[in-house]
């Protein structure tokens, strides 16, 4: 069975930095795409940044690059997402995703981003 699960989330002033992780078991991690998607409070989900399976490859949404980077280790089957200057826009449930026959996320952490 996949599982994903989310950590890392929390409160933290505009310019502030937070590392969010996601745990994965059930599947072949590293044969696999991760990615990361939020949901604004009131919107719907926003694709944020990917990564393929070797970690070589990354895409990042235009309001993010530059501030957020997106990494795995597949020794440990973690996928992270280090979020630099962050600002109050950026707050929102987070949410590791990946497509395995079919899609799949885990239970998100919320990031709030305030003074």
């Amino acid at each position: 069975e996949v599982q994903l699960v989310e950590s890392g989330g929390g409160l933290v002033q505009p310019g502030g930095s937070l590392r969010l992780s996601c745990a994965a078991s059930g599947f072949t991690f590293s044969s696999y795409a991760m990615s990361w998607v939020r949901q604004p409070p009131g919107k719907g989900l926003e694709w944020v940044a990917a990564i393929g399976g070797l970690g070589t490859n990354t895409g990042y949404r235009d309001s993010v690059k530059g501030r957020f980077t997106i990494s795995r280790d597949n020794a440990k089957n973690t996928v992270y997402l280090q979020m630099n200057s962050l600002k109050p826009e950026d707050t929102a449930v987070y949410y590791c995703y990946v497509v395995v026959l079919k899609r799949y996320w885990g239970q998100g952490t919320q990031v709030t981003v305030s003074s």
